[in-house]
């Protein structure tokens, strides 16, 4: 009865995400038991625990799945044996857990430059609130273990911190790699890496699900911003309680993904489920939507940036960049409460207030005329030091304001549709679509209540504002 009430609800159009999620689990349950995370202590020899997975782990994981019941606990860790290459579980709950798989590359390998990077660009105190997990998915042993005794011997001191861990799981206990359907005209190998790739990833965010309370997800070639860390606490701060599922913090495929740690059972499902189906960050996409979360949440500037050049996949050539990557990002902009308005044509439903809070998108108007306004209206007047107004996009790069100027408003009124100000005085001209200026203190010290940014002159390019980040004077 549930699967014929299930079946007419797919021809329905309108079928919520949160259908097709449980209905994955349940699914899912035919192919793994829920229950409790097995770990391989540290101690024991690699070969035997090799020789084991094979053996005894096979026949107790058979026997666990015969006498599994049909209650799906999808807040528990899925039950996965692993292996550790070095170090320990820390003792204490972490704030950020951080997870980094990786393979064998053909030519350069990034993962110590990408380890050296993270804790280079951390504080001692950010350091003490984050652990580090490598996950390296080869399924030669000999190749993991001289990886991992070169990880401890550059980064020994935060192995012994419990903040750097390396981990490994056997090959018996993956779903088959051959044979798989050739989603997108794919070539069989291409298929079968990713589809590894997502198993990867789902065995690796499961070991993550009970070490801290936000998962970072990396690449083993990126770079970190400085302070990284701390820009994440003030981002993750900034949503005020907003439901999330997942905050970004770089635009590059599934680098800089955050997650609750208490989401990680279910993210472990989701990519075993699909692991056949398609790449890895379109099924985070996909999750994030199941979720309930519709839009994306990227914080901008970009926190880490691509370094590699060249592909775990073959060896081929890859130099993709965040050009909204900062290596130094300073403090998140303060953006005081406020109305934002304007008289340009909105797209769609990219609304001017988007541009200025954190996280929510950018605003996308139809080619503005001399004239025209985008207005931010504060609550109560500030006293502003810094002012930086980004228009276009990296995949829009010609919707930015050829031409305008940055105005500061007083005297707060009520216009027949929206709120204004009575005077407003020149700040300064945008450059190639942007304007930045520190020390607004020095062009006046008195309170503001607008900022506007005005038109002037025609475009035929549509205007994206992708930020406004506003900074108020300290201590008022």
């Amino acid at each position: 009865m549930i699967w014929r009430t299930f079946a007419r609800c797919v021809r329905c159009r309108h079928l919520p995400w949160l259908v097709l999620f449980v209905a994955a689990i349940l699914i899912l349950q035919h192919r793994m038991d829920v229950h409790q995370v097995k770990r391989v202590e540290p101690s024991q020899d690699v070969a035997r625990n090799e020789q084991n997975r094979s053996g005894e782990v096979g026949r107790e994981c058979l026997q666990r799945r015969q006498n599994a019941t049909a209650e799906i606990e999808i807040s528990q860790p899925l039950d996965i044996s692993y292996l550790y290459l070095a170090g320990t579980l820390p003792k204490s709950r972490k704030y950020l857990s951080i997870g980094i798989s990786s393979v064998r590359r053909v030519k350069e390998n990034y993962l110590l430059d990408t380890l050296q990077s993270i804790f280079e660009k951390s504080s001692d105190v950010e350091l003490e609130q984050m652990v580090v997990v490598i996950y390296l998915a080869e399924f030669d042993v000999s190749w993991s273990t001289r990886t991992a005794a070169e990880i401890k011997a550059k980064f020994g001191s935060h192995v012994g911190a419990g903040r750097l861990l390396i981990i490994q799981c056997s090959k018996d206990i993956y779903p088959t790699l051959e044979g798989l359907k050739r989603n997108y005209n794919d070539p069989e190998e291409r298929v079968q890496f990713r589809s590894k790739q997502n198993v990867d990833y789902a065995f690796l965010v499961n070991f993550c699900s009970d070490l801290s309370d936000h998962y970072l997800m990396l690449e083993d070639d990126v770079l970190c911003a400085q302070n990284f860390l701390s820009s994440i606490k003030r981002s993750v701060a900034s949503t005020k309680g907003s439901p999330w599922t997942t905050l970004t913090f770089s635009k590059l495929g599934y680098i800089g993904k955050l997650y609750r740690n208490a989401d990680l059972p279910k993210l472990a499902r989701f990519l075993l489920m699909f692991y056949d189906e398609m790449p890895c960050d379109w099924l985070l996409e996909l999750f994030r939507k199941a979720e309930a979360q519709p839009h994306e949440m990227r914080f901008k500037p970009s926190l880490f940036q691509h370094m590699g050049t060249y592909s775990s996949f073959k060896g081929k050539r890859n130099q993709l960049k965040d050009d909204e990557f900062r290596e130094f990002v300073g403090s998140l902009p303060d953006n005081p409460p406020a109305l934002v308005f304007t008289d340009i044509q909105v797209h769609e439903q990219h609304s001017p207030g988007k541009a200025y809070e954190f996280g929510t998108g950018h605003f996308w108007g139809k080619s503005p005329r001399k004239g025209n306004y985008f207005l931010v209206v504060f609550e109560r007047p500030v006293e502003i030091s810094e002012i930086y107004i980004w228009t276009g996009s990296p995949e829009h790069k010609g919707d930015i304001l050829h031409s305008g100027m940055v105005e500061l408003g007083r005297g707060k009124a009520q216009e027949k549709s929206h709120q204004d100000c009575k005077s407003y005085a020149q700040l300064g001209p945008f450059n190639s679509g942007k304007f930045e200026m520190k020390n607004v203190s020095t062009f006046t010290s008195e309170p503001i209540e607008c900022v506007r940014v005005l038109v002037t002159g025609d475009q035929i390019d549509w205007l994206i504002i992708s930020d406004v980040n506003i900074w108020i004077k300290t201590g008022k």
